[in-house]
């Protein structure tokens, strides 16, 4: 006859690094959680997630033994199950830990390492080579860690080991549309096994990677009991009578962009926090990336610490400044109007003896402009000690579309995963919150304004057609064929994918910034810069 049992998830924003900080975090759950029969922390929750070439260095190791020192010691009324680095001074395994009555009960290596996209595990891990199966009460629980549960043979064998209950700690990422994709592989693995399922998933922003909670408990016939919610911290214990989940009130999981725009929030807050800025600037520009960008930010951080700065030249409409004053009436940040047409003006004056008889305006003068802009919003951050934030968008940052020490300029890029359709969603998504964006801003034909009457029509397809050559080409690999014979012009098709090659170099430069769509363009997509198979394919 199996007891009662009450497992704790403790779905927990870790920082990578941060040993001492994240051991307490554990201990303050440990002793608020004292009625809990196990308490379940994320994957890697000592070191957070993914702590990279930090595992290199020896005195980590220590770091983390004295860590797991404290944790064992407050265990004496009550189970944990914690995650960590582990070394025999050759190997490293991802490795959890159970530990109960201040004992180590069990020890379970991760055994199915991934090594694609944002995962180099297979650089860092020796795997595991065993199920884990230990004893709490009269139960018998089955341990898992993250990518296990995504082949069904190591749920399986943890199952013919006797397990009753399976248990997976996690650092799975957000991605658009991961959510129902990993609740399905979920689902299928407590089906196959006829098993429940306590799937704890850290939560935070890590640079590029953001992760989203959303962890849950789920029965036996892979139905949902016990959910946390989407990006946000939160412990909430599980009770299971036998080997069934009580099922609990199930919060509203948010659709699409709803998930796309609280994990951006989340992935600034967390930037900007856990790299110790006192504030955010960028360069407000009347234009839906940069009203996109303000919005995030001022969501993060409150408005008191986010400065907007819009910097007008002779080809900047005059409905750009209303609008970009209109939205920080909105949102309640500062705004500064410094017209740059002075700064642009004196450098010309320097830079046109030097150009000689080659002094027709061209892209020059345009990428002038934005680089004087980029200097004074650079000097903003060098004296108040502000993070500047970039604005660009995915589409744009694909083609080059963007000026390199320039408007590029900045530490963090909060929408730089975004294709340009995808900017145009989440601003209608976030004034259905409240007045966020000016509905000209999003109306309004695109343009980098940067000359007379300027369009970005004028020199790329409909972002609708340019998002989807670019979904096609970098994110599924399609060739040349392949996109035409979905019905776009070969010509356009072989212009789009030549601007993506050309400017590799240009994105090997950006600011890091998070990643929402399946392939970003940074450790989703290592392309080289010096690359010539484009002359192979177009």
């Amino acid at each position: 006859m199996l007891a009662p049992l009450k497992i704790t998830l403790a779905q927990l924003n870790l920082t990578v690094g941060a040993i001492l900080d994240n051991k307490n975090k554990l201990l303050a759950v440990i002793r608020d959680e004292q009625d809990s029969d196990l308490i379940v922390f994320p994957e890697l929750a000592i070191t957070g997630y993914p702590p990279e070439d930090l595992l290199y260095r020896p005195d980590l190791y220590q770091a983390v033994a004295e860590a797991l020192a404290e944790i064992q010691a407050a265990t004496e009324n009550v189970a944990v199950v914690v995650g960590y680095p582990e070394t025999d001074g050759e190997r490293v395994w991802n490795c959890v830990s159970v530990y109960a009555n201040q004992q180590e009960i069990a020890r379970y290596h991760k055994q199915q390492l991934p090594n694609y996209g944002v995962f180099d595990e297979l650089r860092y891990f020796t795997p595991g080579d065993k199920p884990c199966v230990f004893q709490l009460g009269s139960h018998r629980i089955g341990l898992l860690i993250c990518e296990d549960l995504w082949v069904p043979d190591h749920a399986r064998a943890a199952r013919e080991a006797g397990a009753q209950i399976l248990l997976s700690v996690n650092a799975s990422p957000f991605e658009e549309y991961k959510y129902s994709q990993r609740l399905q592989v979920l689902s299928a693995r407590c089906r196959e096994t006829q098993l429940p399922l306590v799937y704890v998933n850290t939560v935070g922003g890590q640079d590029e990677v953001i992760f989203d909670g959303n962890s849950v408990v789920l029965d036996a016939d892979g139905e949902v009991a016990v959910h946390l919610p989407h990006c946000e911290e939160a412990v909430t214990t599980a009770h299971f009578v036998g080997k069934q989940p009580q099922a609990q009130p199930l919060p509203v999981v948010p659709e699409n962009e709803a998930s796309i725009y609280a994990a951006l929030v989340l992935a600034l807050r967390d930037y900007v926090e856990k790299n110790g800025f006192p504030s955010v600037l960028l360069g407000l520009s009347g234009g839906i990336d940069s009203a996109l960008t303000l919005a995030l930010a001022v969501d993060a951080l409150g408005p008191e610490r986010v400065r907007a700065v819009m910097m007008p030249y002779r080809y900047t409409a005059d409905i750009s400044v209303t609008d970009a004053k209109l939205q920080s009436e909105w949102l309640g940040n500062s705004l500064d109007i410094v017209p740059i047409e002075p700064m642009v003006d004196s450098f010309l004056t320097t830079l046109n003896p030097l150009f000689g008889s080659n002094n027709t305006q061209d892209v020059t003068e345009e990428n002038l402009q934005a680089r004087c802009r980029g200097v004074l919003l650079m000097a903003l951050s060098n004296k108040y000690g502000s993070l500047l934030l970039t604005t660009g968008n995915k589409s744009e940052l694909a083609v080059g579309y963007c000026t390199l020490y320039g408007d590029m300029c900045g530490g963090f890029a909060p929408i730089k995963d975004l294709p340009k359709t995808l900017v145009y969603a989440l601003c209608e998504y976030r004034n259905t919150l409240s007045p966020a964006v000016p509905e000209r801003v999003i109306t309004r034909p695109p343009s980098a304004e940067l000359a007379p009457d300027q369009k970005d029509q004028d020199s790329l397809p409909a972002y609708d057609v340019l998002d989807e050559i670019i979904d096609g080409y970098a994110e599924r690999d399609l060739s040349v064929a392949d996109l035409v014979a979905a019905g776009y012009a070969e010509d356009v098709v072989k212009d789009i994918i030549r601007k993506i090659e050309r400017n590799e170099y240009k994105r090997k430069q950006g600011a890091v910034g998070p990643k929402v769509t399946r392939r970003n363009f940074n450790k989703d997509r290592r392309y080289p810069i010096t690359n010539h198979f484009v002359k192979t394919i177009t």
